[in-house]
């Protein structure tokens, strides 16, 4: 089995499946935390902006681990139905899950831009990346938001992805992985280092984002928060 000896290898292996979209008007955006990491590499590779998109998981209220949906910023939400009927979960318990994860992902959007305005998608290219893609709920509503906000074409990229999620995935114009894997377990199964990523990290990732389109382009807003190969090599890779 093919493995990743960490999130950053895998940023730089899926920016060269990526590399048509260099210095285009594309915009990458990480699912924190893990995914930040990963678009770190693939912004980075590619000489494009780096924004995060927030989501949070909704858990079946029996089982947390388990998503039976995803929520996203813009109000877009995603639901499997036939998994919450399945399990007998009820409209009220639904609704109980989203509200407290509505709240989370509103004070986690606060916290990782603390003072940033998003990237405008109008128009552009979204390239959606996260660490890997096991059920798709996060992915999915991630590519919704994207679109919602004006995307004119959304791109789903991973360095790993569970077949049966990318073959019945709809949300996505194109979808670019390093590994599809037809008996999927788990995500963290496809690395050697896989640690947990903390809201400090995906903070650090975004202002040493700013920091290096500072040094080449003399400032940074979202929108120029691109950085070249060139920047990327003066301040050298730090450990997911």
């Amino acid at each position: 089995m093919k493995r990743f000896f960490d999130r950053r290898e895998a940023g730089r292996a899926l920016a060269d499946l990526l590399v048509s979209y260099r210095n285009t008007d594309a915009v990458v955006l990480g699912l924190p935390r893990g995914g930040v990491i990963v678009a770190t590499e693939v912004a980075f590779g590619l000489g494009l902006p780096l924004d995060v998109i927030v989501v949070r998981k909704l858990g079946l209220p029996v089982m947390p681990e388990v998503a039976m949906g995803a929520i996203a910023e813009g109000a877009v939400d995603y639901l499997n139905r036939d998994l919450i009927e399945r399990c007998g979960v009820t409209d009220d318990e639904v609704d109980g899950v989203e509200r407290i994860q509505r709240g989370i992902l509103e004070s986690r959007s606060s916290l990782f831009r603390h003072g940033r305005t998003r990237v405008d998608l109008n128009g552009r290219t979204a390239i959606v990346v996260d660490d890997g893609i096991a059920t798709g709920a996060t992915a999915r509503v991630a590519c919704q938001s994207a679109r919602k906000r004006g995307a004119r074409d959304v791109v789903l990229a991973a360095p790993v992805a569970a077949s049966d999620t990318i073959d019945t995935f709809t949300e996505a114009d194109s979808i670019a992985c390093c590994i599809v894997v037809p008996h999927f377990a788990a995500v963290g199964d496809h690395y050697v280092q896989f640690p947990q990523v903390t809201n400090d990290e995906v903070i650090a990732e975004l202002d040493r984002a700013d920091s290096l389109a500072q040094v080449e382009f003399g400032h940074a807003t979202p929108d120029n928060r691109s950085i070249s190969p060139q920047s990327q090599q003066t301040e050298g890779p730090t450990s997911a």
